[in-house]
């Protein structure tokens, strides 16, 4: 196969991004977690102890330039596949081809891009050659690999995260963009849109490029170069990196959750921003802060589901931009309530017995009693009507299956309204006591 290195860098008309593709792993840039002296991953390239590996990351992080300098860098022969193109046949192929190069002595290195995209069926085709060391294989992946690779597969490889682009390690891209392309190296950018254009790439270098040459194309020969005005003209209806289907839908979705379960308006109202501004559908984070309500304050402040529930109907009735308010509004409320998971907890205790216990009797004195035959099995016998008892509670009284009568589920908090309801429950538990003491 053709050698990768040269064949990209050397061409002129390639993009920016393909050009600025480092050919030793010395000139790559970033994720030092896994590349740093005495990392891992570094550790088994200078020993030339290659292993199969999962590159887990976000778009734009270098994980198809990290292959191909770890074949470089260990002398490997490089073959790629595209799980969105390639199927077994395309499998088996590259193995054979490996195994003639095996024969002659020479490793190679086989790179599967979006290995996700393989069903599994198509990643247990990998299993035999990975075992038997037919190729070192290099997984990459913008999914969790727990949730979208085969078990087998797994065990055999080790997952390396990548990072997104860190602001330092943009701009160190920038100094190296400056270095090798004339253009971009004409191009006058102040220090405020230089921040502002590392905040639009997003921690995604590729879109980081792509945006430096455009704005090369444009503006370098203009005398002040590349203004906030034009960067924002060139971004119009560009969004921030937000995968609605993946880990940073749910990272953001647990972020804000934890943020409100932890009463931090601020980063409550962040992370709701981040989403919105990721293109987050606003009428899936309305229902999120209605479970929000129930789940983390409940009983503590029940106007928290009303407002939650509020801030729903009003993004459904205004849409966005204007309903939006009503979200922030919502969810710093939600963040500044007192809390509790008193209910959340004595549901999901009940709802657990329920389901793994037998179907217990109704005790007979909460039967209804509409017949006669009813009336003579002692239906609703001895039924006391809260209504005529002192402080309208019938001291006393067991209203769970006989079996159950001394099971506690719900227990609310110090806090909020629940400390009240929790006053009031020892209040009528001490009249049950002298009710059963008389």
């Amino acid at each position: 196969m053709a050698d990768l290195f040269n064949s990209t860098n050397s061409n002129p008309f390639a993009p920016l991004a393909e050009r600025m593709r480092p050919t030793a792993l010395a000139g790559y840039i970033g994720q030092g977690h896994i590349l740093g002296p005495g990392q891992p991953l570094r550790l088994a390239i200078e020993q030339d102890q290659l292993h199969s590996m999962i590159l887990w990351g976000p778009p734009g992080v270098g994980k198809t330039t990290l292959a191909r300098l770890l074949a470089h860098s260990t002398a490997s022969r490089f073959e790629s596949l595209s799980a969105v193109q390639s199927g077994v046949k395309d499998i088996k192929a590259a193995a054979e081809r490996a195994l003639q190069a095996k024969a002659e002595s020479r490793r190679t290195l086989l790179f599967v891009d979006e290995v996700h995209r393989f069903n599994k069926a198509q990643q247990d085709a990998f299993l035999p050659y990975v075992e038997d060391g037919t190729f070192i294989f290099v997984g990459a992946t913008t999914e969790n690999p727990s949730f979208e690779l085969n078990a087998a597969l797994l065990s055999r490889a080790r997952v390396y995260p990548l990072k997104s682009v860190s602001l330092d390690d943009m701009a160190a891209l920038l100094v190296q963009a400056r270095q090798q392309d004339a253009s971009v190296a004409r191009l006058t950018i102040d220090e405020n849109v230089q921040q502002r254009l590392f905040a639009l790439a997003d921690g995604d270098a590729r879109r980081f490029y792509n945006l430096l040459e455009l704005s090369a194309d444009l503006y370098a020969d203009e005398p002040d170069g590349l203004t906030l005005d034009r960067l924002s003209q060139l971004t119009q209806g560009q969004t921030r990196r937000f995968d609605k289907g993946g880990d940073a839908f749910y990272d953001q979705i647990s972020a804000m959750h934890k943020s409100v379960r932890g009463s931090s308006p601020d980063g409550a109202l962040y992370w709701l921003c981040r989403m919105l501004d990721g293109g987050c559908d606003p009428l899936y984070i309305a229902r999120r802060l209605v479970r929000m309500a129930s789940e983390d304050i409940g009983n503590a402040d029940p106007r928290a589901l009303t407002l939650a529930m509020d801030a729903w109907q009003v993004q459904e009735r205004l849409g966005s931009p204007e309903g939006e308010l009503s979200l922030a509004q919502a969810v710093v409320y939600l963040a500044c309530a007192p809390k509790s998971n008193a209910v959340y907890k004595a549901f999901n205790q009940v709802m657990a017995l329920v389901q793994s216990d037998q179907s217990r009797e109704v005790p007979v004195h909460l039967r209804n009693a509409p017949t006669k035959l009813m009336k003579e099995l002692g239906y609703g016998h001895e039924y006391r009507y809260a209504h005529d008892e002192p402080h309208g509670y019938a001291a006393g009284e067991h209203y769970l299956p006989e079996e159950l009568e001394d099971k506690r589920f719900y227990q609310p908090v110090d806090r909020g309204l629940e400390k009240k309801i929790a006053d009031k429950l020892a209040f009528l538990r001490d009249l049950d006591a002298n009710h059963r003491q008389q």
